[in-house]
């Protein structure tokens, strides 16, 4: 994990394009700032002080795909339609075919995410809830017990193959052991 000066930690909760309306004198207000070293060492001593040093509350605004899931949907106007150079329509319908395909792509997409992001991320949130509490409190624990109940099997597993198969492969290794290949160039 990346180490972070905890004097140096910042949090600001406002919009992404304020960036460029301060002066250059005028720093913006920052919501939330760490706090300094000595209560910081104290802070580190409790047992149950969160070991978080960066606030993960604000979403990412500019990187909404950090780890590539949706690179495959990258499509520009360039990707769907091409005219080759034996057929080509006017210059103004190859402009306005461009611009209304970016302009409706972005646009039907918001319009889309407007109306099915909240209720898709609620469904999904209660679905890996559901999952995530399944997984807890009846997988991990029923394998938990399979593992338990299931130690004679391993145990006489282990002995079947060290008496009827270990000798066998152990032989055939010590006969192929012998041989020997070497390459020659001519």
């Amino acid at each position: 994990m990346k180490a972070v000066d905890p004097a140096d930690t910042e949090i600001d909760l406002g919009d992404s394009d304020d960036s460029g309306d301060f002066e250059e004198q005028e720093e913006p207000e920052t919501l939330w700032r760490a706090p300094p070293e000595g209560l910081r060492e104290e802070e580190e001593e409790d047992s149950t002080a969160a070991m978080v040093d960066v606030s993960d509350t604000k979403p990412l605004l500019n990187i909404r795909d950090p780890r590539g899931i949706n690179d495959c949907l990258k499509v520009t106007f360039e990707d769907v339609l091409a005219e080759p150079v034996s057929v080509r329509s006017g210059d103004r319908v190859w402009l306005w075919s461009h611009a209304l395909f970016e302009v409706s792509r972005v646009w039907v997409y918001r319009a889309v995410t407007v109306l099915l992001a909240v209720p898709v991320s609620v469904l999904s949130g209660l679905l890996f809830a559901v999952l995530s509490c399944l997984h807890i409190w009846m997988v991990s624990p029923c394998f938990k017990c399979v593992h338990i109940g299931a130690g004679w099997l391993q145990a006489l597993w282990t002995i079947a193959l060290d008496i009827g198969v270990r000798p066998f492969l152990t032989s055939a290794g010590r006969c192929c052991g012998r041989f020997s290949v070497h390459l020659a160039r001519e």
